[in-house]
Formats: C-alpha cells, structure tokens, sequence
C-alpha cells in the first residue's frame, strides 16, 4: 500500500522556518505588541528610555507673555477655584464636605503664595 507524504516545508524562508514562533506575518505583529504591552507594565524603564518626551501643545502659554501677566492670571485662577470649592462645600455634609474645605484651604495656600509674589515683583528693565 502507498501512503502519500506531504512534502517537507522550505526552510529557505524566514516566514516558513518550523523552529519559528510565528506562523505567519500578522503574529509577528501581535507578539511585538504583545512584548511591547509587557515592557509598559513589567518594565516601564525600557520605555521611558527609547522614546524621548515631547510635551503637548494643545494647551500652550505664548512664549512672548510676560511673568507679571502669568501670575496675575495665576491669582485669578487660584482665586475663583477657591470659591468654587467653597460654594460646592456648602452643598454638601459630612466628610466629603471637611474634604472640600481643606481644598479650598490648599487653594487658598496657593492663592496667598502668589500675590506675595505679585507685591514682591519688580518688571525687568
């Protein structure tokens, strides 16, 4: 009796060689993925150091402004945060609401800091 034989896979090619994790193209890409999803979790090192950091400039402050026109808005900010955070404060009870007004308080902190920076500024020249 005569039992057919398949013929035995080329290994000429890297796509075909049988010691090869990968059946084809499409799972080396997933393995890659998958190698680099591990070294996002398991080793956020190996990342960090091949891809530089480029900073967003979705939001960007005009390079051209000048420091007294930052802080001032700096103040601005603080200051309507800070009531904001006291009026949802008086909404609210209990230990969210002690919550709330050490926030207010942070801000506050923050807002203070700034306009001694305001009183104590002298314009470049």
């Amino acid at each position: 009796m005569f039992k057919v034989t398949p013929n035995p896979p080329d290994t000429d090619s890297p796509d075909t060689d049988p010691a090869s994790p990968y059946e084809s193209l499409d799972s080396k890409k997933l393995n890659e993925a998958a190698e680099r999803a591990l070294d996002f979790y398991l080793n956020p090192a190996a990342i960090m150091n091949n891809t530089p950091r480029k900073p967003s400039t979705l939001y960007m402050v005009a390079p051209d402004v000048d420091q007294e026109a930052l802080l001032v808005q700096t103040c601005e900010n603080l200051a309507s945060a800070s009531v904001m955070a006291s009026d949802i404060a008086a909404m609210v009870e209990g230990p969210h609401r002690n919550t709330l007004l050490a926030l207010q308080q942070v801000i506050m902190l923050g807002e203070l800091a700034v306009n001694r920076m305001l009183d104590n500024f002298v314009p470049p020249k």
